[in-house]
């Protein structure tokens, strides 16, 4: 905690009510964090108020703060200029700085009898041969990648004709992506042909290619060599359905960036989609550290990317509203030189494209995090469903069962990552009263648990490790119900309620105010519908498991000589009532704990006739 939170409070609570820039400095002086506010005195004075609402990232950096100066200007938009000029001039450690690391991108074609093409980042002298530059990397690569497949070139490192017939050719061969020139059944004259079919496939784009390639086909059938004319033909449909593809991820409007943004709480994923005369000719991806993603983040991402791009489009499509919108389309335009338009479509085909952006940030912060693009999307989904600071990685559910009131447990359920994470279930028995009593029993639960917790939470594992999310088998009272404990504990974690309809199905999450409908949300519907379903599971099992041992102990404690010791003892030597009937004499004898008398009773209690 800042010791000078009182200090800067009163401080900023001074500010005037105008347009400006607020620099904040830590005690070495050095500037850490630059922003703009339209007034200055309500945005800084937000920073030294409760940190309950803050992300993690702004807890730090006012932890870090030691003193703070401004800059009063005539308009927001004088502000965002500044505040643009300062960041680019102090690089402060918790402002979005992107790193710029793109470079021009080429073709190059090797130098050598069998030539291979690939794609290349930079251009030595090594003899090859390069097309290029290009500006887009990601143009280049899927370029190079889809003329190697369309014309079944070799993407291998073997060299020919040196490697002929050393080896079995490869996958590609067998799905029909590779001609295979390692069998040596390729002559060199139909192998350079491909190249050099390839090679004007990636010089003249997709139509080009097909008209040559037409000509070629149709002069291969006058002159009777069908076989390559067929070749030919194929080859023109690859480019053809190549094209199709494409359309996929083409649009209406001409020239327009798509930008999303996806969080788990901690790291986050701005991607930039470009599209040029209606086709995606560029993505890029920024990971960035102690991102929430909100409003704030992506404006500040906005500014960051074109300060450091030469080229912007007449449109720019988001997946949110972004704080500053006036300001920061201004900005944008004035930057261009020409109108610029920021939108956030809610449907049809520009929603679709936004999606598609933002799934593929999921993706990347997925495989950062080690799990599948689809249980990150239905996390984050689950996320913002229920307004959480962050993604619920760790997700802790509890279920109670009883037999009117008799045998009264609980079970304990964990998901790490969406996913069941068995080693970390756990079973409760109620000690703290008899009879039936679901929201003390729940209470109880929680209450053992944060005990637990107190005991371990150095280790930051099993019970010392506080999840991200609760989740209640249970409506309003059960909720109400752990809400104390957690406030006389003094743990603050989010707490909802899973309420079933009628039938037993899941119907809506909630709290102790009001109800939250999930069914319009499918991943999350399913997701949810899910960890209700296990946790009942593994509840009414363990009921089940209570009341069977029970229900065996009491049948052989009826017998003489056997006591719940020794009934417990033959349970768990013979595993089950049927085996010890089915026991002989001496088989009981020989059992742990077993007398002679206890046995004869035991086998004459099961073996007694009417």
């Amino acid at each position: 905690m800042n010791e000078k939170i009182n200090e800067l409070r009163k401080k900023s609570m001074s500010l005037p009510l105008s347009p400006g820039v607020y620099i904040m400095h830590d005690k070495s002086g050095k500037i850490i964090y630059i922003g703009k506010a339209k007034a200055l005195k309500n945005r800084v004075s937000q920073y030294f108020g409760s940190q309950n609402n803050h992300a993690e990232k702004v807890r730090r950096m006012v932890d870090n703060v030691d003193d703070f100066e401004y800059i009063i200007t005539d308009s927001e938009f004088e502000a965002l200029i500044l505040e643009c000029s300062l960041i680019k001039q102090h690089t402060p450690k918790y402002n979005i700085l992107l790193k710029d690391d793109k470079g021009y991108s080429y073709i190059r074609i090797s130098d050598e009898k069998w030539r291979k093409i690939t794609y290349a980042l930079q251009k030595p002298d090594d003899g090859a041969t390069y097309i290029g530059p290009y500006k887009s990397s990601y143009y280049v690569k899927n370029a190079v990648e889809e003329a190697v497949k369309i014309f079944k070139l070799p993407t291998c490192n073997r060299k020919f004709p040196a490697d002929f017939r050393k080896g079995r050719p490869c996958l590609n061969y067998h799905i029909k992506q590779c001609m295979a020139p390692c069998t040596g059944k390729i002559s060199f004259k139909e192998y350079n042909e491909s190249v050099n079919q390839a090679i004007a496939f990636l010089k003249g784009g997709s139509g080009e290619s097909i008209k040559q390639l037409t000509e070629e086909m149709n002069i291969a059938a006058e002159n009777l060599e069908f076989e390559r004319a067929a070749r030919i033909r194929d080859k023109i449909q690859a480019v053809k359905k190549m094209g199709t593809k494409q359309k996929v991820v083409a649009n209406k409007v001409k020239d327009q960036d798509v930008i999303a943004l996806m969080s788990d709480g901690d790291k986050g994923c701005f991607q930039v989609f470009r599209f040029e005369n209606g086709s995606l000719v560029d993505r890029e991806s920024f990971i960035v550290d102690g991102i929430s993603g909100n409003e704030e983040e992506l404006s500040e991402f906005i500014i960051s990317y074109y300060t450091m791009r030469d080229t912007i489009p007449k449109n720019v499509t988001l997946d949110r509203e972004i704080s500053d919108f006036e300001v920061t389309e201004k900005w944008l335009s004035e930057k261009k030189g020409s109108r610029i338009y920021i939108n956030i479509p809610q449907r049809g085909e520009q929603a679709q494209l936004v999606q598609m952006c933002k799934n593929n940030a999921a993706e990347a912060i997925a495989q950062l995090k080690g799990r599948t693009s689809r249980e990150y999307t239905v996390l984050e989904e689950l996320k913002n469903l229920l307004k959480l600071d962050r993604i619920p990685e760790y997700i802790e559910s509890y279920d109670i069962s009883n037999l009117a009131g008799t045998e009264n447990v609980a079970g304990m359920v964990v998901y790490e990552k969406g996913k069941p994470l068995k080693s970390a279930y756990r079973k409760f028995k109620i000690k703290g009263f008899d009879g039936q009593d679901d929201y003390a029993s729940m209470a109880e639960v929680l209450e053992r648990r944060f005990d637990e917790y107190e005991k371990e939470k150095d280790t930051n594992e099993g019970f010392g490790r506080l999840p991200d999310l609760i989740l209640l088998d249970g409506g309003k009272g059960q909720v109400a119900a752990v809400r104390q404990v957690m406030s006389y504990k003094g743990v603050n974690v989010p707490l909802f309620g899973m309420v079933k309809d009628s039938k037993h199905r899941t119907r809506a999450i909630t709290d102790e105010g009001h109800e939250i409908a999930i069914s319009p949300h499918r991943k999350v519907f399913t997701f949810v519908s899910s960890i209700q379903d296990e946790v009942h599971r593994f509840a009414i099992g363990y009921h089940h498991q209570r009341r069977s041992k029970n229900t065996f102990k009491s049948s052989l404690t009826d017998i003489e000589y056997v006591g719940e010791t020794r009934a417990k003892a033959l349970l768990k030597y013979f595993r089950t009532i049927e085996n010890i009937k089915n026991a002989d004499l001496q088989e009981l004898e020989q059992a742990p704990k077993m007398t002679k008398n206890a046995a004869s009773a035991v086998y004459n209690y099961f073996h007694k006739t009417d």
